[in-house]
């Protein structure tokens, strides 16, 4: 776990999300492993909330460059 965050694409980062789900799903997991997998989860997901952001930004700067409409996030 000693790897930086940053190494890993979007898709990478989903697939270890996906690995840290299934261990915590394992009933027999203890405390300590599940609280260790679960912070190891939050900060993978904080690297694709970043990452997302960012890629928001950059078609947002996009569209005003290019005029392209805005990008729908759901907000109202």
């Amino acid at each position: 776990m000693g790897e930086k965050q940053e190494d890993f694409s979007l898709e990478e980062n989903f697939a270890r999300l996906e690995e840290t789900i299934d261990i915590l799903e394992n009933d027999e997991l203890p405390l300590e492993e599940a609280f260790r997998a679960y912070s190891n989860g939050m900060v993978i997901l904080k690297q694709c909330n970043d990452r997302i952001d960012r890629v928001e930004k950059q078609v947002l700067k996009l569209s005003e460059e290019g005029q392209l409409e805005e990008l729908d996030n759901g907000e109202q």
